[in-house]
């Protein structure tokens, strides 16, 4: 066999299996993991919830959708409601979804996950302002928080049939009152603080008087006690003192009487420019005039 024979031999062998490769490329197609399939057949569908794995379809015949297995997220702008009392709360939250029925998401959104996330917002803004309408601020944001979103999700069963998902959960990010109101309740809160402290600062200064008055009589107690403690040992002293002069005295009466008067003359002549006006045979220079010993 020559090359010209071979040549001719090898192209269309060669053509061949280009066509069957692609040929299969075409026919064969791949669902991952995180993925599920639908398979039409012109406009109907042939095979729902195809699972993952590599399948076959016929081109130009069959064709193929797929859809998120996962977990799917609902993240809006914070939306206003109204609660019971009318008072209006500006709420941030958001939706965990899946895909449980493709041929009904399909249907129904044409395979749009933004399609569907407008529709379950328009759901969810439904139930969550009829659930609000229903309770106090008080209760949205703190008791009965938990049981509202619970019943919002459990509402959305609904969604199954009409849009072929399943709403997994529904949670606030926040819950806050419009500025405008939060001005007023910031201020209202400011002002109670301010009286509080006001009375805590009255209470002190009370507390301080008090205090202080009970200082001053335990100060003017003690001092009075100690004033009259002291005139009791000064009693004591004085009586103590008299009575060792009485027994000097008695001792020595002549001794005594020199001693008070030397005492009497040190107290008088103390000073430089000291004159007593007295006259020679006074009482009080009759020890000058003495001798020691007579």
């Amino acid at each position: 066999m020559n090359a010209v024979q071979i040549k001719r031999f090898l192209v269309p062998l060669v053509m061949l299996l280009v066509l069957l490769v692609v040929g299969l490329y075409l026919c064969l197609f791949r669902i991952n993991e995180w993925q599920q399939g639908v398979v039409f057949r012109f406009r109907e569908v042939s095979r729902p919830q195809v699972p993952p794995g590599v399948h076959f379809m016929i081109p130009g015949i069959n064709r193929v959708e797929k859809f998120e297995s996962r977990l799917l997220y609902l993240d809006q702008e914070p939306q206003r409601y109204l609660t019971l009392g009318k008072k209006a709360v500006i709420v941030d939250y958001y939706v965990k979804w899946r895909i449980i029925d493709t041929v009904r998401f399909y249907e129904s959104t044409r395979g749009d996950i933004r399609n569907a996330n407008n529709l379950l917002a328009q759901r969810i803004n439904r139930t969550l302002r009829d659930e609000f309408a229903k309770r106090t601020v008080q209760q949205v944001v703190a008791s009965e928080r938990t049981e509202m979103l619970q019943l919002t999700t459990s509402k959305t069963a609904g969604l199954q049939n009409d849009l072929g998902i399943e709403v997994v959960d529904v949670r606030t990010k926040r819950i806050d009152l419009p500025k405008e109101v939060s001005e007023k309740v910031y201020e209202r809160m400011r002002s109670e603080r301010l009286r509080v402290a006001k009375e805590y600062r009255a209470e002190g200064a009370e507390a301080a008087e008090r205090i202080r008055a009970t200082a001053e009589r335990e100060r003017a107690v003690i001092l009075a006690d100690a004033y009259r403690d002291a005139q009791i040992i000064r009693g004591e002293g004085d009586a103590k003192a008299t009575e060792i002069y009485a027994g000097a005295y008695e001792r020595d009466r002549e001794f005594f009487a020199l001693y008070r008067s030397l005492s009497a003359y040190q107290n008088s002549f103390s000073g430089g420019n000291d004159i007593l006006l007295l006259g020679p045979d006074s009482d009080f220079f009759k020890y000058f005039n003495r001798r020691f010993g007579e």
